[in-house]
């Protein structure tokens, strides 16, 4: 009786996500494209055609496995941070906390809307990226479980960042002054391996730097980190994040007031 509760909890947020990002998908799903647009013709166009060539391949085809995983993991974030404190701000998390449902629903269950934007918004970038380089695909498996771990893991971010804010401002902090940041340094742009020794070291503390590489290995076979490191990053980061969002939701943590 409570598991099918709680396929019905789970199942009604996840509808209830989809549906609010696509009841505006001029604002949730045109704009990462056009955006991403811009980067294959500035980046990959103008000053590709002077780079040349980037671990042996041409540079747009180096950098498009960078530029969907950047959209993958800024949408999944995004999404999740906005619609959770919408959702705490207009105090619907309240009804959702006196449920007869376990927390980890309502995790998995904004946690699951990030993810599908976020993979939705991917393959929109994909299906652009179509026009400007004919991608190969070296590893399909890699490139499903990177980007569905990637996304996972934004998402749980996503939520963290909405329980601690006090104001929609607050939400786009971390977006701002980290994600962004660590996305741009995270190797979409250029291999870690052109970097001097010591900034090798420093990039390597990235966690950014395993997901877009071990995305790209997925496309074009080649990564500046093993994909065993990738994955066990992307695994630690999911339990990690995924326990701190049960602890603070379970105790109400920036949430009841």
């Amino acid at each position: 009786m409570q598991s099918a509760v709680n396929r019905i909890a789970l199942k009604s947020i996840l509808h209830k996500e989809v549906h609010r990002f696509m009841r505006i998908w001029v604002q949730t799903l045109v704009p990462p494209a056009i955006t991403i647009s811009l980067y294959f013709v500035i980046f990959g166009s103008l000053i590709g055609s002077r780079i040349g060539e980037m671990g042996g391949f041409d540079y747009m085809s180096f950098i498009v496995p960078g530029l969907i995983m950047m959209s993958v993991i800024t949408n999944s974030y995004s999404n999740v941070a906005s619609s959770f404190f919408s959702a705490k701000w207009q105090r619907n998390v309240e009804e959702m906390l006196v449920a007869p449902v376990p927390n980890w629903v309502i995790v998995a269950g904004y946690v699951g809307g990030g993810m599908i934007r976020g993979m939705l918004v991917g393959l929109i970038v994909t299906i652009i990226s179509l026009l400007f380089v004919d991608l190969q695909i070296h590893n399909v498996w890699v490139i499903i479980a990177t980007v569905c771990l990637t996304s996972a893991v934004f998402s749980l971010g996503g939520l963290i960042n909405a329980i601690f804010a006090n104001s929609f401002d607050d939400i786009s902090i971390i977006p701002t002054f980290i994600l962004t940041p660590l996305t741009y340094l995270g190797g979409v742009f250029y291999s870690i391996s052109l970097l001097p020794e010591f900034w090798q070291g420093v990039s390597q503390i990235n966690p950014i730097v395993y997901m877009v590489n071990a995305f790209r290995y997925g496309f074009l076979g080649i990564s500046d980190v093993s994909l065993v490191a990738a994955f066990s990053v992307l695994l630690a980061f999911i339990v990690v994040l995924f326990t701190i969002a049960m602890t603070l939701i379970t105790k109400g943590i920036g949430l009841r007031t």
